[in-house]
Formats: structure tokens, C-alpha cells, sequence
């Protein structure tokens, strides 16, 4: 029984302590690249909730300690700072969790944004792996000082069973999953094709690419290892599945790192992590199909258009761009529209001054309406769509409007 007073601060203090600790792990678990957990969720979903649980974690955790020094402060009738103090030499473990939460403290600061914005990336990811290190110091204390875990052995077991399971994702699939792809496929430029003003194609030669498990819509993040920088990992989708020994991606110029990939010389060796992703066909089967891409969103629905089963004259692609110097891939869509039956709908023009998918030209329509014009059968289709956040938004809500069922609606981000 938890009695009143002091005694219910403490207790609440630990309480809160154990559901900081609880979340954190979840957070750990949510990036820690399971292959099962991406497939149902898709990675820009799981980074969303890394990020809430994350705080909400911080959160509880400066709960509990305000709770649990406030509360064995006021049991002993002392002050907060000697109380401090005497945890700090007296309790086992203490000095490990302040050096944790230290850590802690340290990866949510630079995670608000206004300090990401002053940060280079690689400074940044090397500051937010100390949240592992925060993580591991954390766990002595609750074990050899908890009240909760002092006298269970089970208790002791199932805490030790959710650091053990968390350490251990991270190891198979954060580490060694990547370690062993790569070396087993070795993959190395093989050369540089220029597709459009700031869009570069970039054919990569390895070993037994036909095993590597990626399906159609799917991306890797990519490490190109061509000097100062290639720490950084970039999220870039195949624009066509492996062919013999041959992968492609491609890349827009984003100013982010990416410029880079447009002097890649042949040779230069490429790790890869992945494949992650949920934009991909496992639940097409055939009938009307209507794939809307925005710039550089074209590369994976090109590898889906393909690659799925569809037939002559039921896939329609909604290819938005600027201008038409714009438009990639123009020889291999109008390979697709001889051989596959593909209708190819260029969207052309500046962008329009409200939040839509259209250009300032067709502005004066609404959202669904035009997509129930481009696509009289959209209502009935499966719909992948891919580009920037706010334009992929736009596409969303005018398929839904225009009555697409949401189980048939297929997007992802791949920005977070």
C-alpha cells in the first residue's frame, strides 16, 4: 500500500521513472530497423513516433526525478540539495543514471530544431548515438537502487529482458544486417547518367543482385564513399529493380549532399542500409491503376510501373513537373506506354498559390475534380503517389475525396 504524503511523491517518482524508462526502450525498438515493424509501418511513420515517444520520454523522466529527490527529501526532512548529494554517494548506480541523464539531456536539446538547423548532419548523428549510451547507463540504478526490483527477481528478469531485446535489435539489424549485405554484394559505381537539369542516374555493378531483397517502390539509404562526407546517409529509391549486375538510383540535386552524386567516378564503392519502405505492390493483384509523381517521386514509381501485373490501357501516370525540360526518363515512359500500355499525362507549370497538386494553370479546379477528370476511374484504383510532403498531402486528400478507399491509397515520406 502507498500511503499519503511524502511517501505518494516517491511513489509516483518511481512510477514515472519506470514508464520514462519503458518509452525509451520503445523508442529505441521503433529505429531499430526491423524488418517486419518497416513493412507494416514504413519508415516515415516509425521516425514520427521515435520522435513524440522520445519527448514524452524526457518528459517523464524529469518528472521523475524532480518527484523522487522532492519525495526522499521531504521523508528525511532535509534539503533538496543534500538530498542530492546523498543519493548521488550513498545509492548504488546514482552516479552512472546522472551521467545518463546527462547524455539524455544533451540528444533532446539538439533534436529541437532550431539547434538541428545550426547543426551539420554529421555532428548531429554522432551527438544523438550518445542516447544509446544514456540508455545503457541508466539501467544499473533501477536494478540495484529500484524499490520495485530490490525484492523481485521477477521483476529484475523482465527489466533485463527489455534492455536485452532492444540491445539486441540494434545489434542484428542496425549493424549487422548492413555489414553482412554489404559485404556480400559489393557494390561499386559503375557509371553516371545525366537524366534532366539536376537529375542524376547513377548505375551501381555488384554481386548476386538478384538476391539482394528489395522490392519495386522500396529505397536503401546510401553512403558513397567518394571522401570527406560520405558518413552521410541519404534515403534514394531504386528507379529500376536489379537487372543481372546492375542496380540504378537517382538522384535530384537538393543541395543537401546530393550535388555530389553527379561527379561520382566509376569505381567508388557504395554501403547501402535497407531495404526499407512500404510503397510497393504486395496487395495489387490487377485492374485500373494511377501513379502520381512530383519531380524526383518518379523513381520509384517508375520501378513499380515495371513491375507490376497490370494490363494494356489500365495504368496512368500523372508525371508533375515545372516545365517540360523537366520531364526524366522520356525514352524509357515511352517504353512503357509501347509495351506496357502505360497513358503518360504530363502535369506542367509553376506551382499554384494555394495548398494543391495542380499548377497555377489548372488552379481554378478543385483537387478531386481534376483528378476525377485526368482519371474518370479513379475511384476504383489502386493510387501511389510520391513527392515533396506538402504536395503528396494535396494528392491524398483529393483521393480521398475523389472516393479512392484508403487501403488503396499508397504513400510515404522520405524526409523526417
Amino acid at each position: 500500500m502507498v500511503g499519503g504524503g511524502w511517501e505518494a511523491v516517491s511513489s509516483a517518482g518511481r512510477l514515472s521513472g519506470l514508464l520514462a524508462s519503458d518509452l525509451l526502450l520503445l523508442q529505441v525498438l521503433l529505429l531499430a530497423r526491423i524488418p517486419l515493424v518497416e513493412r507494416a509501418f514504413g519508415q516515415d511513420r516509425l521516425a514520427r513516433w521515435h520522435r513524440w515517444t522520445g519527448f514524452v520520454s524526457f518528459h517523464l523522466m524529469l518528472l521523475h526525478i524532480v518527484l523522487i529527490v522532492a519525495g526522499y527529501a521531504g521523508e528525511a526532512r532535509t534539503n533538496v540539495v543534500a538530498e542530492v548529494w546523498d543519493m548521488l554517494v550513498s545509492y548504488p548506480g546514482m552516479l552512472l543514471a546522472a551521467a545518463g541523464s546527462a547524455a539524455l539531456v544533451m540528444v533532446v536539446v539538439t533534436s529541437l530544431r532550431a539547434a538541428r538547423r545550426r547543426l551539420r548532419y554529421e555532428s548531429w548523428h554522432l551527438l544523438h548515438l550518445y542516447a544509446y549510451l544514456g540508455v545503457g547507463l541508466a539501467l544499473p540504478h533501477q536494478v540495484w537502487a529500484g524499490a520495485d526490483f530490490a525484492g523481485s527477481a521477477l521483476a529484475r528478469a523482465y527489466w533485463w529482458t527489455l534492455y536485452v531485446v532492444a540491445a539486441g535489435a540494434v545489434l542484428v539489424w542496425r549493424v549487422g544486417a548492413p555489414v553482412r549485405r554489404n559485404l556480400r554484394h559489393r557494390l561499386a559505381v559503375s557509371h553516371v547518367v545525366p537524366e534532366g537539369p539536376g537529375l542524376t542516374s547513377v548505375y551501381l555493378r555488384g554481386r548476386r543482385l538478384d538476391e539482394l531483397p528489395v522490392r519495386a517502390g522500396q529505397f536503401f539509404l546510401w553512403r558513397f564513399l567518394d571522401g570527406p562526407g560520405w558518413s552521410r546517409a541519404h534515403p534514394y529509391s531504386l528507379s529500376g529493380t536489379p537487372r543481372g549486375d546492375l542496380v540504378r538510383v537517382t538522384v535530384k540535386d537538393l543541395g543537401d549532399g546530393s550535388a555530389r552524386v553527379a561527379a561520382l567516378r566509376p569505381g567508388t564503392r557504395a554501403l547501402i542500409e535497407g531495404p526499407y519502405g512500404k510503397l510497393t505492390g504486395e496487395t495489387y493483384s490487377g485492374g485500373p491503376l494511377v501513379m502520381l509523381a512530383c519531380g524526383v517521386g518518379i523513381t520509384p514509381l517508375l520501378a513499380l510501373l515495371w513491375d507490376l501485373p497490370y494490363g494494356p490501357g489500365d495504368a496512368t501516370l500523372l508525371y508533375r513537373v515545372r516545365d517540360e525540360r523537366e520531364l526524366a526518363f522520356g525514352a524509357e515512359l515511352d517504353r512503357l506506354a509501347g509495351e506496357r500500355g502505360v497513358r503518360v499525362v504530363p502535369v506542367l507549370g509553376p506551382r499554384a498559390d494555394r495548398p494543391s497538386w495542380l499548377p497555377r494553370t489548372l488552379a481554378h479546379l478543385g483537387d478531386a475534380e481534376a483528378l476525377r477528370q485526368a482519371v474518370p476511374a479513379v475511384s476504383d484504383a489502386h493510387v501511389f503517389v510520391c513527392g515533396p510532403d506538402g504536395w503528396t498531402a494535396a494528392v491524398r486528400e483529393a483521393a480521398r475525396s475523389a472516393g479512392v478507399r484508403a487501403d488503396r491509397l499508397h504513400t510515404e515520406q522520405f524526409a523526417w
